[in-house]
């Protein structure tokens, strides 16, 4: 049981600097290449933004794992880590 806990921790580690690091980038790089394309004349008017911060990536990304968690969509740890240690 010890080493199924310490095998989990690269894993969740991974996870979570993930959520904190790579969504919000992610989120805020998707936003700046498709929402000026697909609303031209409000990103023109100022009723969207063209461009959003960090910050707000981080709002985002949160918010769509929120949204991802309470719709049954997740990656099973479970599973991941023993298909990861049948390779072994």
């Amino acid at each position: 049981m010890k080493k199924y806990i310490l095998g989990l921790y690269p894993i969740v580690f991974l996870l979570v600097l993930g959520v904190f690091l790579l969504g919000p980038f992610l989120v805020s790089w998707i936003w700046a290449w498709a929402i000026p394309d697909l609303f031209p004349g409000a990103v023109k008017n100022g009723l969207v933004a063209g461009t959003i911060s960090w910050m707000t990536g981080f709002k985002i990304s949160i918010f769509i794992a929120f949204l991802m968690s309470i719709s049954g969509t997740r990656l099973s740890l479970k599973k991941i880590y023993h298909g990861h240690k049948k390779e072994d």
